[in-house]
């Protein structure tokens, strides 16, 4: 009878045991519920788009190009005998390059001037004897064709054997070298033998929207900057302007450089045009920080009913520490300026003081 009472007394009390540990598990349940409730609202700091008056002023990038540059080909046949320039050479116009080799052009000179010489002298007999009817007029006019014909084939032949000291035909710089000395130089197939840039005077190619290209003129100042050229700043000038706009609406604009005596820009390198424009504009601006992703594909989270939003928007002109809004935020909108990190589409957050 005792034992049966123990086993009662045991039972009853591992089921109040367990009755306890299951309360305390639902209260625990309950209160991390509510903390994870009120963890998820995140906060953040909130800005508004603000309206301002903007410099009408602009910027736009591009890439350097060569405003002269060429590849040379042979116009004569031969074996090449000497370079006397190569790969990273500076060139002047008229410079000498290579030699080919000019046995045969030289051998078919002197049998074009010798043609040439015998033909005026059989044009002078012809002359002489007409005086005499010992000619008939026919034979002069013959013997006066014979004269120009060989001197064609003189002045050719003069050409070719010029052909044979390569000369450059502008300044600049070897780019590229495709011949050696021995090499074979085909003039029907027009083998490349050199390719010559001029980096003197660059061309920077920008892009300009409809509003901007409507600011730009011809023969208009502007300064110039390449990225990994620091702070030093270049004269531009805008020398050609596109008459009609890509599939972007953009617009060419092309801005020639003269380029420093060391020849610090070269050709390939980023650059920046500053266009100066003396007149202001309404704009709508956000402080750089509140952009999320780059520039070129920007957005922004925006705070309604406490839930964020994340929305593309469409930007203008970018100073140090302001972007201009000129598409998806509408004045008064509250936009999220720091605690981006944390978000995602339609959390709840909590505007900090």
């Amino acid at each position: 009878m005792k034992k049966l009472l123990y086993i009662l007394i045991a039972v009853l009390i591992i089921g109040a045991v367990a009755y306890t540990l299951n309360n305390n598990k639902k209260e625990m349940t309950e209160a991390a519920a509510v903390a994870e409730i009120k963890s998820e609202a995140i906060p953040v700091t909130l800005t508004e788009v603000s309206s301002a008056k903007l410099d009408k002023s602009f910027t736009a990038q591009g890439n350097f190009k060569p405003v002269q540059s060429l590849t040379l080909v042979s116009e004569i046949s031969g074996q090449i005998q000497k370079v006397y320039k190569r790969k990273g050479d500076k060139v002047r116009a008229g410079e000498l390059l290579l030699q080919v080799e000019d046995n045969t052009s030289a051998a078919n000179l002197a049998t074009a001037n010798a043609n040439y010489q015998k033909a005026q002298k059989d044009l002078e007999r012809m002359q002489n004897l007409i005086a005499g009817d010992a000619v008939t007029k026919r034979q002069v006019e013959e013997a006066q064709i014979n004269v120009n014909a060989t001197r064609a084939q003189l002045v050719a032949a003069r050409q070719n054997q010029g052909n044979t000291r390569v000369t450059a035909p502008i300044n600049g710089e070897i780019n590229e070298m495709y011949i050696e000395v021995g090499s074979y130089l085909n003039a029907n197939a027009g083998t490349r033998m050199y390719d010559i840039v001029n980096v003197d005077r660059l061309k920077l190619n920008v892009k300009a929207s409809e509003s901007e290209v409507l600011l730009i003129s011809r023969g208009q100042k502007v300064k110039v900057t390449a990225n990994a050229g620091g702070a030093q700043e270049y004269e531009g000038t805008v020398t050609a302007i596109g008459a009609a706009a890509d599939a972007s609406l953009k617009f060419d604009v092309e801005i020639e450089v003269k380029n420093t005596a060391n020849n610090n820009l070269r050709a390939g390198m980023y650059g920046t045009a500053f266009f100066s424009v003396n007149a202001q504009r309404d704009a709508l601006l956000l402080p750089r920080e509140a952009i999320v992703g780059s520039i070129q594909d920007p957005s922004v989270w925006v705070a309604k009913d406490n839930k964020a939003s994340l929305r593309k928007v469409k930007v203008g002109v970018v100073t140090q520490d302001q972007v201009e809004i000129l598409d998806g935020i509408q004045p008064g909108e509250q936009v999220v300026r720091s605690g981006q990190i944390n978000l995602r589409e339609g959390i709840q957050v909590t505007p900090l003081k």
